[in-house]
This record gives structure tokens, sequence and C-alpha cells, in this order.
């Protein structure tokens, strides 16, 4: 569903994507994996087209995305739930929901979609009217990704989901994510929680310095001894 072909991207004169290549096959949950700074968000953002890669190219069930802005690329069905939420901590919950569904692709199933949201998260529709700074860690995370919803996506990326949240949370949004995939949802996962992403991914990729060090099945590189040393301390 989504290929990365020897991806560069700088900031300035600094590198931070060094002829990074990926594929995303549809229907499946592809983890990105690697310590702070090594490039994992960068190259979430550079899919979104919030970054201009210097090199390289991006395609999307066989279209070139690499040059569009962000807006037609989630009209094109890639949704993102980004790192720290960010959500509009003024407007109400059904506002920001409501904000999820501008996009051409969404608008005529928005009332059906919005349903569907609350009937995941029925949270939500319980405080819908209520300020989203207001909500804890956990519902503020429930509400991006119902956002991300609303937008009719195929293809979700998830940045740090379980970034500040409590374990027993974090349990709750990574089988949230498992349950999206097994609805026929695509994702691309980067999160700091290298052994369960791993265990939930088919497939996984480990970035050090801004290029691709390992990729494999996500169990096959649970069990690769530089892994184990590098990040699960073992």
């Amino acid at each position: 569903m989504l290929r990365v072909e020897h991806l560069d991207l700088f900031y300035g004169d600094a590198q931070a994507l060094a002829d990074v290549s990926l594929e995303v096959p549809a229907g499946e949950i592809v983890a990105i994996v690697g310590a702070n700074g090594a490039g994992k968000t960068s190259l979430i953002r550079t899919i979104a087209g919030i970054e201009r890669a210097r090199a390289g190219r991006i395609l999307f069930k066989d279209t070139d995305i690499t040059h569009l802005p962000p807006h037609a690329i989630c009209n094109l069905g890639i949704g993102q739930v980004p790192e720290g939420r960010q959500i509009f901590p003024t407007l109400s919950v059904a506002d920001n929901l409501e904000l999820g569904a501008l996009l051409p692709r969404a608008r005529a199933q928005a009332k059906r979609t919005l349903a569907q949201v609350y009937e995941m998260f029925p949270v939500l529709a319980e405080r819908a009217r209520q300020p989203a700074g207001t909500l804890s860690g956990g519902e503020q995370q429930m509400l991006a990704i119902g956002r991300c919803l609303m937008a009719q996506p195929e293809f979700i990326m998830f940045d740090e989901p379980s970034l500040g949240l409590a374990p027993r949370i974090v349990k709750e949004v990574l089988a949230t994510i498992r349950r999206l995939n097994e609805r026929g949802l695509t994702i691309l996962l980067v999160e700091q929680n290298v052994a369960v992403s791993l265990r939930i991914a088919q497939h996984a990729y480990v970035l050090e310095n801004g290029r691709i060090a390992l990729a494999g099945a996500g169990a096959e590189l649970l069990r690769d001894e530089r892994v184990r040393r590098a990040y699960l301390g073992l």
C-alpha cells in the first residue's frame, strides 16, 4: 500500500533521513522502532507531506505523493495520529471530531462515521460537549484516534501513541490499534515501547541515525540479539 524509496531529508545542513526505503503491505501493521532522534517522526512527517524530501519518492497505492501538499495526501486516504495527540483543547470533543471529517472524501459519511467512533469510544459520546482539554491523557488519545477515523483513512500512521500514558491505558490504546487493523486498516506504528510494537507488527524496521539498520518480521526482530541488547536491555 505504501512504498518509500531512497528517501533523503535535511533540516538545513543536518541530514535527518538517509536513503530510507521501506514497504507497508496492505492490511498489515508495520512498526518503525529506534532510539529518540533516530528519525522516526521525521519519516512520518515526510510521508504526510509536512516535510519535503530532498531525494527519493513516496508511493501510496502506486500514486507518487512525494510532492503533494498534506491536505491532498490526507484526501487520498492517509491518516495520522500525531505524537502528543495535538487536539484542539478549547473546542468540544464533538467539534474536534467534526474537524476530522472536513476532507471531501469524508463529508458524505460524517454522521455514520461519528456514530462508529462513539461506539468504539463510548466515553467520547458521554463527553461530547466537554472541552477536549479537560479530558484525561488516555481520553485525549482516544479523541485523536477518533478524529483521524473521521477522515475515512485506509492507512493510519501512529506516532508514539503510548507516550505519557499509564500502563493500563497503553494496553487499551495498543488493543485499539490491533482492532483497527483487524477491521482492514493498514497501520504504520512508531512506538517507544519496542517489545510491544514488535509483538503486534507483522513487519518492522529499525531506524538508526536516519538509516534503516535492520528489517524483518516483528517476531524475528524481537529475537534478534542486537535489538534485544540495544532496545530491550537484555
